[in-house]
């Protein structure tokens, strides 16, 4: 897993968006939508890596590369 990956997952009060064994959430949000809005600007911020959403149930129900900076070969998501 690299070290940019961020996590959306359900919390107490709303979304969190999280790191790979942090202890604490980087954010919390009201709506998963905004949650993973945050997500992906952090990511992207540090160069790239991966988005995954939790769903409801709590198994991952999608993910998201976000590219590094200016990349001559971006990867071919058509989900998003």
């Amino acid at each position: 897993m690299a070290k940019n990956d961020r996590f959306v997952v359900k919390h107490e009060k709303g979304w969190a968006v999280k790191k790979s064994r942090a202890g604490r959430a980087s954010s919390v949000h009201d709506t998963q939508r905004d949650a993973e809005q945050r997500a992906k600007e952090i990511v992207q911020n540090l160069g790239g890596g991966e988005v995954r959403l939790q769903g409801k149930s709590g198994s991952f129900r999608d993910s998201d590369t976000m590219p590094r900076g200016n990349d001559p070969n971006p990867p071919r998501d058509r989900r998003h």
